[in-house]
């Protein structure tokens, strides 16, 4: 008995020691990035970096593995069920926490299934015009839609889509009436409001800055909290009169449910020390990208609220994914 109860201890010991030296010696092999989007986005774009600076700070490749489909769904579906030992992760776009609303059935549970690591970056999205809109700014731009209920049109690349919503956000926040008509691509939608056949849209700012440097399209305000520093002069929709409004396009990397905390703390902690670099802001502007970053907690809180915000504009707005 006197032999048996130190070997009980000393395993007891071993266990509990056993996620400390997962996290120092992690990771000891390759690990899978999954990207559930097409190779050349933003998101795509951003893991790439993402996984080339991780392997150079913990010195192990990270391997970005492109599932595009489904709005985001099959690679989705490949993370949920892949072991949850630190060796996937999965670097997503905010179409994550749109799919709950927008699908009737999405094949796994966006909160259950997945540990979120942190943000990794946030494309803003402005609200451009044509210049002959007869409004210099959002206040004006909302008391003519009032005026004109119905008779104001925005493209955007599709239902569902981030320019559709934002659209959608901004008639339920303002109490305006838009007609909405989706383009197989913002490029048309821009195309159009440029040449007046419809009156405003919703792009990135990679897109449309260009544009709006060029007098070809105004911007009325850019949908981030804070103002962007690739267009600080643009004000935000809550400075320009619509308080509370965001609808910017983000990324962030999250692990299988169950990872242990303290691999996922070690990821947290080398991107947050990545992308505070001048280098990381640097290579974000090139593409037009703005660096974020925060804690498993505040990433798991972004998560939840964006669904329900989500959730509850698509129902209002009586959006349908196979609608055209």
């Amino acid at each position: 008995m006197t032999q048996i109860v130190p070997f009980c201890i000393a395993m007891a010991v071993a266990v509990l020691a056993t996620p400390a030296r997962s996290a120092e010696t992690y990771p000891e092999r390759p690990v899978r990035m999954i990207v559930p989007y097409a190779p050349g986005g933003n998101a795509d774009i951003q893991a790439r970096y993402v996984a080339e600076t991780l392997t150079e700070t913990l010195g192990k490749q990270f391997v970005v593995d492109n599932r595009p489909g489904a709005n985001g769904m099959i690679g989705g579906e490949l993370g949920a069920h892949s072991p949850a030992d630190g060796y996937t992760v999965m670097l997503i776009a905010n179409t994550f926490t749109v799919n709950p609303g927008l699908y009737p059935k999405v094949p796994y549970d966006t909160i259950k299934d997945f540990q979120p690591i942190s943000l990794v970056g946030e494309t803003p999205v402005l609200f451009v015009a044509n210049p002959a809109v007869a409004a210099n700014n959002v206040k004006e731009f909302v008391a003519l839609a009032k005026s004109r209920p119905a008779q104001i049109n925005y493209g955007s690349s599709g239902n569902g889509s981030p320019s559709h919503l934002a659209g959608a956000l901004l008639e339920q926040m303002s109490g305006i009436k838009l007609v909405h008509v989706p383009y197989k691509g913002i490029a048309g939608a821009m195309v159009d409001v440029i040449a007046g056949q419809i009156q405003i849209c919703f792009p990135s700012i990679t897109s449309a800055l260009p544009l709006v440097k060029s007098g070809k399209l105004k911007a009325f305000g850019i949908a981030t909290k804070s103002r962007s520093t690739l267009a600080p002069d643009i004000p935000t929709m809550s400075e320009a009169g619509v308080p509370d409004y965001e609808a910017s396009i983000w990324n962030g990397l999250l692990a299988p449910a169950g990872t242990p905390r303290s691999i996922v703390n070690r990821l947290n902690e080398a991107i947050v020390r990545i992308l505070k670099s001048p280098q990381a802001r640097e290579r974000y502007a090139h593409v037009g990208a703005e660096v974020r970053y925060d804690s498993p907690e505040e990433f798991q809180a972004l998560v939840r609220s964006d669904i329900a915000k989500w959730t509850k504009v698509i129902r209002a707005a009586g959006i349908r994914i196979d609608q055209r």
